[in-house]
């Protein structure tokens, strides 16, 4: 599965807002983060808050924080807001039928282990990676 660039800059921020709900995060830090324009990011940004996952606060000290539970929230809730999960059409003919029954399998499966795995998983992944690239140094 290919992801676009505004999916994975909406899961980039998502999971770096829900390390630590009670802080604030500005655009710019994320954008300096991963290498894109604090501009482009906030229209992610503004997808995520109007969907309510993340809350943008205002004045000094503000930014965007996660409002949502990271025990419940799943990549796949993310990336439905911003990909058509949906195999694409084929063509109707035997082959095509039979090619279409591979590729909804592969969607479905995607969709399943998207659905699958929430934020907290994300973070209880990415600390176990940590702790394994600290103990190869």
């Amino acid at each position: 599965m290919r992801l676009q660039k505004n999916t994975l800059l909406a899961l980039y921020s998502v999971l770096e807002f829900a390390r630590d709900p009670s802080r604030h995060v500005s655009a710019a830090d994320i954008a300096q983060a991963y290498g894109v324009s604090a501009h482009h990011l906030a229209k992610v940004l503004g997808v995520l808050a109007r969907a309510g996952v993340v809350e943008s606060v205002r004045g000094a000290g503000g930014g965007y924080r996660f409002s949502g539970n990271v025990r419940r929230v799943t990549l796949m809730d993310v990336v439905s807001l911003f990909e058509k999960v949906d195999s694409p059409p084929v063509a109707d003919t035997p082959v095509g039928g039979a090619l279409g029954s591979v590729l909804r399998e592969i969607d479905e499966n995607a969709k399943a282990t998207l659905g699958s795995i929430t934020l907290a998983t994300m973070h209880r992944l990415r600390e176990r990676q940590s702790g394994k690239r600290a103990r190869r140094r």
